[in-house]
């Protein structure tokens, strides 16, 4: 009998759901676009078996997709499964066999060596492909369309690497995937690979270099011309893990750096610029963007970490007030010398996170973005269903060039998972098209999902689609036409 731990991770609105199943045709309230035609994938860490230590963080359930299929006004539901070798080896010990996150150390005799990767961090499809991914491993590629899991992605040995990162990122100039590993090496380790793969899903450039000092490389930004990258006092080491510690502490004494790094085949150590900053948090990037020798890289920054079971390496207590990030344009000058940066311009005083554009618009000045507010302004009855524990309750739209914002309220009992913005065509404007996002419904235990006119969100929901299961935080998720992946209805 399944036992799971009676701890903040396990309960509630965070129960492990353990679902698999397809659903046709979800009930729904207002209309379905009926332009919509395509899917929305995303992916949720929900363990399979009850942690073999006794208890865990969430971040470190196995990866399970959702796939909301829309189609002729109407929104089918399907969801599996990713098959690592972690679910299969569990599936067939009939129990969990690894142990803390990221730390091989704990992890049962049988399961020794073994790819650790639990694809839970995002449901990406490139190259008409379903990429599940984790980024201290590679990347699993699964079937869009069966949603059956292939294996992990190596590219024919051409990849050298042990990691692939969950935030990759699709260069509009070339159409390439452009990719990082961290601990690229091994574990903790100060090594990066850079990466790019073509639209066949090939891999075409790898190029290792070396960080200011390791630590969780979540996100990056890219332009035309170079990979961006953050390197943030979020640490880990060898002896935290030897002393049974959290991977990553946060070290509130140490500098903040941006790596700009060429994007070409030849790059030396010597030729990427470190720009140096003081101490802070900051995570996910909303988009990087080149203005002559200028570059801009807009992230959700805090004063002090967000994560509170990546505690504070020198014993501070978790403190929720700095940990609320806002949305800050970080600009560092190619034509200076030095390594200080040439602004930092804080852009709202709305605290939020999980950023979300147009993708079209990855690597170029943009003037939209989306985002989960947390508004503890707002009245609260009932708390759940977050990544980090804060209250993600309102969707937030800010315009950039003129300043102007939007939001919009999800209610005191309910709270909200990351939005992602679906065109209304390949070449339509910037913004004009949807909003799909998660909304957890904490006093029914159940979830809904929302789709919005995307630049108009203060009107509320065009769609409330409802979900008769319980969907868990999610993390991240990614929209595909139907075309680009062989999509099409299945028969009654």
């Amino acid at each position: 009998m399944a036992q799971f731990p009676n701890t903040p991770s396990f309960t509630g609105f965070n129960t492990p759901s353990r679902i698999e199943a397809d659903i046709k045709n979800l009930q729904h309230h207002g209309t379905i676009p009926p332009e919509l035609n395509g899917a929305f994938y995303r992916v949720q860490p929900d363990p399979q078996f009850p942690p073999m230590l006794g208890d865990d963080i969430a971040f470190n359930g196995d990866g399970m997709i959702t796939r909301f299929h829309f189609h002729d006004g109407e929104c089918d539901f399907r969801q599996r499964w990713a098959h690592t070798d972690k679910w299969k080896a569990e599936k067939e010990a009939g129990r969990g066999l690894f142990g803390n996150y990221r730390n091989p150390l704990t992890d049962d005799e049988s399961v020794k060596g073994m790819i650790r990767s639990t694809a839970n961090t995002n449901a990406w499809i490139y190259a008409g492909k379903l990429w599940a991914m984790k980024e201290d491993s590679p990347a699993l590629l699964m079937d869009p369309v069966t949603m059956e899991t292939h294996g992990f992605e190596k590219f024919g040995g051409k990849m050298t690497g042990e990691t692939f990162t969950a935030h990759p990122k699709i260069c509009p100039a070339t159409g390439n995937m452009v990719a990082i590993g961290y601990a690229a090496s091994g574990l903790c380790t100060d090594d990066v690979t850079y990466y790019e793969v073509n639209s066949e899903g090939e891999l075409i450039r790898e190029v290792w270099f070396k960080v200011p000092y390791y630590c969780m490389m979540h996100d990056f930004g890219i332009t035309d011309d170079y990979l961006v990258l953050h390197i943030v006092p979020s640490i880990g080491s060898w002896e935290r893990l030897e002393q049974g510690k959290p991977h990553f502490g946060f070290d509130t004494t140490m500098p903040v750096y941006l790596g700009v790094i060429p994007r070409r085949d030849d790059v030396r150590q010597e030729d990427i610029r470190w720009f140096k900053r003081d101490n802070c948090f900051a995570s996910h990037v909303l988009n990087a963007w080149q203005e002559g020798s200028k570059i801009h890289f807009v992230v959700p920054e805090a004063k002090n970490n967000m994560f509170p079971f990546f505690p504070d390496v020198h014993g501070a207590p978790f403190n929720g007030r700095e940990a609320m990030s806002k949305l800050t344009d970080w600009v560092v000058d190619l034509s200076s010398n030095g390594e200080d940066f040439a602004e930092i311009n804080q852009l709202t005083e709305t605290a939020s996170e999980f950023p979300r554009i147009d993708d079209r618009f990855t690597g170029r000045k943009n003037r939209y973005g989306w985002s989960l507010e947390m508004d503890m302004r707002r009245p609260v009855e009932l708390k759940g269903g977050s990544a980090g524990g804060l209250l993600m309750n309102c969707l937030f739209l800010k315009d950039l060039e003129t300043g102007a914002e939007q939001h919009w309220w999800c209610g005191p009992v309910s709270s909200l998972q990351e939005p992602c913005f679906i065109p209304r065509s390949k070449d339509a404007p910037e913004g004009d098209g949807w909003i799909v996002m998660v909304c957890n419904r904490l006093e029914d235990h159940n979830s809904d999902l929302l789709v919005f006119d995307a630049l108009d969100i203060e009107k509320g929901p065009v769609a409330t689609i409802n979900v008769p299961i319980r969907l868990r935080f999610g993390l991240h998720g990614n929209f595909a036409r139907a075309e680009d992946i062989g999509l099409v209805p299945e028969a009654a």
